[in-house]
């Protein structure tokens, strides 16, 4: 009798569990449904939109930039030590090209930019939800999800491929300046190398990549402090949960997307 009762309790649980799962993802569906179909109704707000490009874009570049230099320089080094093992360190330049910028360069990227964006966002909208601000919004007669969740969603959207575009260069940077310095490369074949190893294809998914990740990012903030409980805690609860999911999102759906562009 006690094992039966555990083990439907255990099913019960498993239950429960997977059931709250589905509703969250319906949730946050229908949040994302209510949002994208918002950014093609007017009004629009331009002057949110440039706020917030600046705060999330121009803001977000020195901790992308300094992320990307140095994990091309570790990159180069990991890439020659193993290399030279099976006397292969030519290999270097293009392994770190085709390394940044098909995967280090958007993943490194999109998980920065969520530990930074997601977590102010959702604690900024979870703050205006616990001081009733969004509320006062709606009595203003000004949908919260037109005038505070469309901004950030585009904004992150668009700055994204240009945060990671400057990620990969400076990954690529990295790694030149490591190969060449302290790894005895040619100058001229490192860039040589770099250049025929890169194809269109590379550079495409990337970008597709961290406009995906910019998505994500901003969702995750503006779902998690748009709903956010009462109270400090459940602010930082929301902004909690925002910078986990946002980050389990992008690596989700990096594998995706690497399925989709290198299947074949």
């Amino acid at each position: 009798m006690f094992i039966l009762s555990w083990f439907f309790g255990f099913l019960a649980a498993v239950g429960r569990s997977f059931t709250a799962l589905l509703a969250a993802i319906g949730r946050i569906s229908f949040f994302m449904a209510t949002a994208v179909s918002h950014v093609f109704r007017p009004p629009l707000y331009p002057r949110e939109l440039g706020q917030q490009l600046l705060q999330i874009g121009y803001f977000s570049l020195p901790v992308v930039g300094l992320t990307a230099i140095f994990t091309g320089g570790a990159l180069a080094l990991q890439i020659y030590s193993g290399g030279s093992r099976f006397n292969a360190e030519s290999v270097v330049p293009s392994i770190v090209a085709i390394g940044m910028v098909r995967e280090l360069g958007p993943v490194l990227g999109g998980l920065m930019v969520a530990g930074r964006v997601s977590s102010s966002i959702a604690a900024e909208m979870g703050t205006m939800r616990v001081t009733e601000q969004i509320d006062a919004l709606t009595t203003l007669s000004t949908n919260p999800i037109k005038y505070l969740v469309v901004p950030r969603l585009l904004a992150a959207t668009l700055a994204m491929p240009v945060l990671v575009f400057i990620g990969d260069t400076l990954g690529i940077l990295g790694g030149y300046l490591v190969g060449t310095q302290r790894l005895g490369f040619n100058a001229a074949a490192y860039l040589k190398n770099t250049w025929d190893f890169l194809e269109a294809e590379d550079i495409v998914s990337s970008l597709t990549k961290a406009a995906v990740f910019g998505f994500i990012v901003a969702l995750m903030g503006c779902y998690h402090g748009y709903n956010s409980g009462r109270g400090a805690q459940g602010v930082g609860r929301a902004t909690i949960n925002a910078v986990v999911s946002a980050s389990v999102l992008i690596l989700a759906a990096n594998y995706m997307l690497t399925e989709v562009f290198f299947s074949s």
